[in-house]
């Protein structure tokens, strides 16, 4: 599904990746880790050809990123702020991406889903944060594809919304879909990921199963866990 060799990205004189190497096969659910500062925005956005890297490769199906913009086609993504424009009406906005990516959408079921039906009519800007990610997720979600990437999707979600996002997510996972993401709520990522990346310093620091990360930290649960990683010998 996506592979990585020997990624390098410099902002300045900041070198924010270095000499990233990643494999990621299709089917299941990766969380991206690592404190701030460690690269996770860079690496995704260099999967989505957002940010241009000075060195190294991506591959999405066997097949080179580079000048390559159709890839971007297959991958839906949810970004950590969505800066809609506020005078627009939640169905324009739904109805303009719609227009955009020409494929069959779900929309209708989504928005029934995530009781977005009374906000339809209603500008952008008057909304509340957790509906806005509501709407965010709704355009995230309402095309088939095999690779989705969500940076921060729990931001502003009541209880009610974010278990059914968490079953969103498992049901498009059980159809052999690909997810991305990126938390800082560490129950969320325990209770949904499958496998753990942990970025430091701009390397994988480590890749591996939460019961993998919780024995080699020594830790009995996994925020612990997530808490040491970084004082913990990458050789350990």
């Amino acid at each position: 599904m996506i592979l990585i060799e020997n990624l390098h990205k410099k902002f300045g004189k900041n070198e924010v990746l270095s000499g990233v190497d990643l494999e990621i096969k299709g089917g299941g659910i990766f969380a991206i880790l690592g404190p701030n500062g460690s690269g996770k925005t860079t690496l995704i956005k260099s999967i989505l050809g957002m940010v241009i890297p000075n060195k190294g490769a991506i591959l999405v199906d066997g097949k080179s990123i580079r000048k390559n913009w159709k890839y971007r086609q297959h991958i839906d993504y949810l970004p950590q702020i969505a800066n809609f424009p506020g005078n627009l009406r939640v169905k324009e906005l739904i109805r303009m991406i719609q227009d955009l990516r020409q494929k069959p959408s779900e929309a209708d079921q989504l928005i029934g889903f995530f009781d977005l039906k009374p906000f339809l009519d209603k500008k952008l800007g008057t909304l509340s944060g957790g509906t806005k990610q509501k709407v965010n997720i709704v355009l995230t979600f309402m095309f088939d594809s095999p690779l989705i990437i969500l940076d921060e999707p729990t931001n502003g979600l009541d209880p009610a919304s974010l278990l059914r996002l968490k079953e969103l997510i498992l049901v498009e996972k059980n159809k052999g879909k690909t997810f991305l993401i990126t938390s800082h709520i560490m129950q969320f990522v325990e209770e949904m990921a499958d496998e753990i990346v942990y970025l430091l310093e701009g390397k994988i620091y480590f890749r591996g199963t939460k019961e993998a990360l919780m024995a080699r930290t020594g830790q009995s649960d996994f925020e612990h866990a997530i808490a040491a990683i970084a004082t913990t010998p990458a050789d350990a």
